[in-house]
């Protein structure tokens, strides 16, 4: 099979796939849409969220021109080693990227209303409304990162030397990137901001319920579930889910872990799997179905069902795909492997995160002895889950590199990725499904309606904490083998220094700090911004009890616009500060680099402290964001299974306690936590781009 072949199969599966798309964004938008009071409620939600993603997009467009124009004039350099095809797939990254994100977010804020109506027939149709829009955002992301890449892998063949490829490859990877740090941290800001704010007022001190239309906060609530965890997350994923790709293609086209006439092979290999991920997910979708009265246990169990069999079939493809390409068992193992740990991850942070499992229901009894003691054991609950996902990430890696060396560490994340399209749609569901039960809150509709939305409100919980690991573990072995291809770029795969001479070079070791430090100044900075939001939404939401007259009693209208407006301000104000150091860092280590080659500024700086930088980051940030995001999805569980009726249930004093851990939490999930993901790949990503620029500089 040739370049050609694969990429043309893979431009099909895409254009399959968007098609499948927009056939269920049909199937959502036909559904009743309730009465008028809900469809009220669900434009203001869609106004609130167009408004943000439209300033967000401005905002970013800024920082993309830049960039492009930065990456035309490198490549103008002589010596520089940069092509312009950098900036064509940079530019073609970031769009992708950013729509795929609209699209997510354009489908959730619609199927929200659409959910409430169907939940108040039935729970089954209530889960296929609201999952049938986490498929269209799933299936979008995959499609556009899988066209995009092989449009560029068959574009770029033969035209330029292998450093220069995978570095323009890589740019397509960057765009995603850039679009990604700033749609999460954004997004993230002004969710957890709304949220924080609206609970610390309405639930704390006014003693009202979550959603109700009296808080003037709760449709700014209900807008950021949209820009963080759909456009927000669809970003994140659609980069992670493309770099893997482009990693694996570019270690084979580096001539690493492969022989030579298994290059092509291993070139081709995962756009393959890629495209067969891609069309057994879509089919896999249909699984999904549940009965009424269904438990928690049971509607996680219909979810699994579509994920575990898309695994299964997933597992055979690439059985044969890398039979068939003659790639031989050692690629299939590495790519089994990084299949395998995903689900084992997705798994794992389920159990310490769902009210069906002990964790969450031992920090639900911890409640009762007060805010302090529910925020302690959080805290530790959210520590002791890093060990699982930190023990799969490294028996994979293991396995990978002892299966086909360091080409094995990109397959295995090619292969865990491999299910985005269905795994991507249970986490873009939870919002939808967060929406639903605002709405019917909002509208006043009968009880069990309510009950309903609960139900796929709690699953949406579960599955958005999986979702969160999945992106968390994936994030790492995309990051590993993007520094993979970065070291092979450099040559560092043929270097004849010794382990030990490398290990001890005070560059590396420096670099290691640095890059260790980046993700707890990054999450900083990120809680510091949603705590500065979430006070201006508090004093808003304070004044307007205080100043508009009949709030309280249901005959003042609050001003839910102010709140929007609040969230919006601060969060594309504040996300910009922990993006640029993002990019700046690996940018400001290889211009140092570069000015030492040839004086004393190169005995403290130098390569290798890049190589430092992306080690020390991946380490530190994987655990962290594994720790906040389980933490806190463990604390909002853990408020809902009291809500359930448990513990006293809604307005006890576990409650209160259980509403505060919660209160930490979310910017835990939904800020920090999650924008680390993106982190460690932005760092990884920028350095495999800038890569030819360092390949001159002396190795100590």
């Amino acid at each position: 099979m040739s370049i050609q072949d694969a990429g043309t199969l893979g431009v099909i599966a895409s254009l399959i796939g968007l098609g499948f798309a927009l056939w269920q964004r049909n199937f959502v938008m036909a559904q009743n849409a309730g009465n008028e009071t809900m469809q009220r409620i669900s434009a203001a939600i869609q106004r609130g969220a167009q408004a943000f993603l439209s300033r967000e997009y401005r905002a970013v467009s800024i920082l993309v021109v830049v960039i492009t124009l930065v990456l035309v004039l490198l490549s103008g350099l002589e010596g520089s080693g940069m092509s312009i095809w950098t900036a064509v797939a940079f530019v073609s990254g970031a769009v992708a990227s950013g729509l795929a994100g609209y699209i997510g977010m354009y489908i959730a804020v619609r199927a929200n209303v659409r959910t409430t109506q169907a939940a108040s027939e039935s729970l089954n149709r209530g889960l296929r409304v609201a999952f049938a829009s986490g498929t269209v955002m799933g299936t979008v992301v995959v499609s556009l990162a899988l066209l995009g890449v092989s449009i560029l892998f068959v574009l770029l063949s033969g035209q330029l030397p292998a450093p220069q490829a995978a570095s323009a490859l890589a740019g397509f990877g960057f765009g995603g990137t850039s679009i990604a740090i700033f749609a999460r941290v954004g997004g993230g800001i002004y969710t957890k901001a709304a949220d924080v704010g609206a609970d610390l007022v309405g639930k704390t001190e006014a003693g009202i319920p979550e959603d109700d239309p009296r808080n003037p906060a709760t449709i700014a609530d209900n807008v950021g579930d949209n820009v963080g965890d759909v456009a927000g997350m669809g970003s994140d994923l659609f980069e992670s889910y493309a770099s893997s790709i482009i990693a694996a293609i570019s270690l084979a086209t580096l001539g690493a872990g492969l022989a030579q006439d298994m290059q092509l092979a291993g070139q081709l290999f995962p756009l393959l799997v890629a495209a067969a991920g891609l069309i057994i997910g879509m089919i896999c979708t249909f699984l999904v179905r549940t009965q009424e009265g269904a438990s928690q246990e049971m509607l996680l169990g219909s979810l699994r069902r579509g994920i575990y069999s898309a695994s299964a079939l997933v597992g055979l493809a690439i059985i044969l795909i890398g039979g068939g390409l003659g790639l031989g068992n050692g690629v299939i193992a590495a790519t089994l492997a990084g299949l395998i740990g995903g689900v084992l991850i997705g798994y794992f942070t389920e159990f310490f995160t769902a009210t069906s499992y002990g964790p969450t229901r031992g920090l639900s009894d911890s409640a009762s002895g007060g805010a302090g003691i529910v925020v302690i054991r959080g805290l530790a609950l959210g520590m002791l889950s890093t060990l699982a996902p930190v023990i799969v990430v490294v028996l994979v890696t293991l396995v990978a590199t002892a299966a086909t060396g360091l080409y094995g560490v990109a397959v295995a994340a090619v292969g865990m990725l491999s299910t985005l399209g269905i795994t991507l749609a249970t986490d873009a569901y939870g919002p939808v499904a967060d929406n639903a039960g605002g709405i019917a809150e909002m509208a006043e509709l009968d009880d069990s309606v309510r009950d309903r939305t609960d139900a796929l409100d709690s699953l949406g919980n579960t599955t958005a904490a999986t979702g969160k690991g999945f992106a968390i573990g994936s994030a790492a072995m995309t990051a590993l083998a993007l520094t993979t291809a970065f070291i092979t770029a450099l040559g560092g795969s043929e270097s004849s220094t010794t382990l030990a001479a490398v290990i001890l070079d005070a560059r590396l070791i420096t670099g290691v700090f640095i890059g260790a430090m980046l993700p707890y100044i990054f999450s900083a900075l990120t809680m510091r911004a949603v705590g500065d939001a979430a006070q201006s939404i508090v004093e808003e939401v304070r004044r307007q009890f205080r100043e508009i007259p009949g709030i309280m009693e249901g005959s003042g209208e609050p001003d839910y616009e102010r709140c929007v407006a609040i969230s919006t301000d601060n969060a594309i104000r504040q996300m910009l500060l922990p993006g640029i150091v993002a990019v700046a860092v690996p940018v400001l280590i290889a211009l140092l680099t570069a000015l030492g080659q040839d004086n004393a500024l190169g005995q403290f700086v130098g390569r290798e402290t890049l190589v430092g930088v992306l080690v020390g980051s991946l380490a530190s940030a994987f655990m962290l964001a594994v720790m906040m995001a389980n933490a806190g999805g463990a604390w909002d569980n853990a408020k809902k299974f009291i809500e359930a009726g448990h513990l006293g249930g809604k307005g006890s004093d576990a409650h209160k306690a259980a509403v505060v851990g919660d209160t930490v939490g979310d910017p835990f999930k939904d800020t920090s936590g999650p924008s680390l993901n993106i982190l460690l790949k932005l760092l990884a990503i920028v350095s495999l781009v800038i890569a030819p620029m360092l390949t001159s500089a002396p190795v100590a």
